[in-house]
């Protein structure tokens, strides 16, 4: 029987996503990038070109031993202020204050704060999970997480040979919207935002405004497998998607002379 040629127009367009499992807990100031390879190697997983590389925030901030002992922050008076207004701990309102560039809202339980990196989220990415110290220990977000990105897009490059796109994630809430989301933070090799103004629609109407937040969809694709962080699933590869370019996560930072709402 003879079968009519197939049309491409009808073959499905695919991505593929990774969890590799036993990614082992990172101890303070602990190399990352050698831990990735062994455990891609022992999930028998072979990065490629154009692949991308997902790496959850809290194991970079480990590696770059962003922990900060509470019992050595002494609060400052504003802290003292705001702790008051938003009930929560001194010494954690000291550090969020130390690492925002302003409050964006403060009331009981809530302290939202633009970081001094741009983000806009709730206790400037601060966490206290999911940290192996009997101390009253926090954890900073990354110092660069863009920095962070190209040091280890580089590193896989001159180790394993393979030419890949980098994210460092993190969950963030969203405005209006319950849960919290994959946010990307850190970014290398990829363009983060793809900007669509002036190309024309099916319609043929001129794009205007649809600028797209590609490494934040990326994120989230990759939260899904991550999961929440009690299944210790640090790293995504993700394979299919065209991302040629480059850009950082700087790129999805609205400036805030542009911003309604803040």
């Amino acid at each position: 029987m003879l079968h009519a040629p197939e049309n491409p127009v009808h073959r499905p367009i695919k991505i593929e996503l990774f969890a590799p499992r036993g990614f082992p807990m990172v101890l303070p100031g602990q190399p990352l990038l050698p831990m990735i390879i062994e455990n891609l190697q022992a999930n028998g997983l072979t990065l490629c070109n154009h692949d991308i590389l997902v790496i959850t925030q809290k194991i970079v901030s480990k590696s770059e031993n962003r922990y900060v002992r509470l019992d050595d922050v002494q609060p400052s008076l504003r802290a003292r202020e705001v702790a008051a207004q938003c009930q929560k701990d001194e010494r954690m309102v000291e550090l969020v204050l130390r690492e925002s560039e302003r409050i964006v809202r403060c009331a009981r339980d809530v302290l939202i704060v633009r970081h001094r990196l741009g983000f806009v989220s709730a206790n400037a990415g601060i966490d206290r999970s999911n940290i192996e110290s009997g101390a009253e220990q926090a954890l900073l977000l990354p110092e660069d997480p863009d920095r962070t990105a190209t040091e280890l897009r580089r590193g896989l490059r001159a180790a394993i040979g393979v030419d890949v796109g980098v994210l460092i994630i993190d969950s963030f809430g969203r405005p209006w919207r319950l849960g919290t989301c994959g946010t990307c933070i850190g970014s290398a090799g990829i363009v983060a935002l793809n900007d669509y103004r002036g190309q024309i629609d099916l319609s043929g109407r001129k794009l205007e405004v649809t600028e797209v937040a590609q490494a934040d969809e990326l994120a989230a694709a990759a939260s899904v497998l991550m999961g929440p962080s009690t299944q210790a699933l640090p790293i995504v590869v993700i394979r299919g998607v065209a991302f040629g370019g480059n850009g950082c996560a700087a790129d999805l930072i609205r400036p805030v002379v542009q911003d309604k709402f803040l």
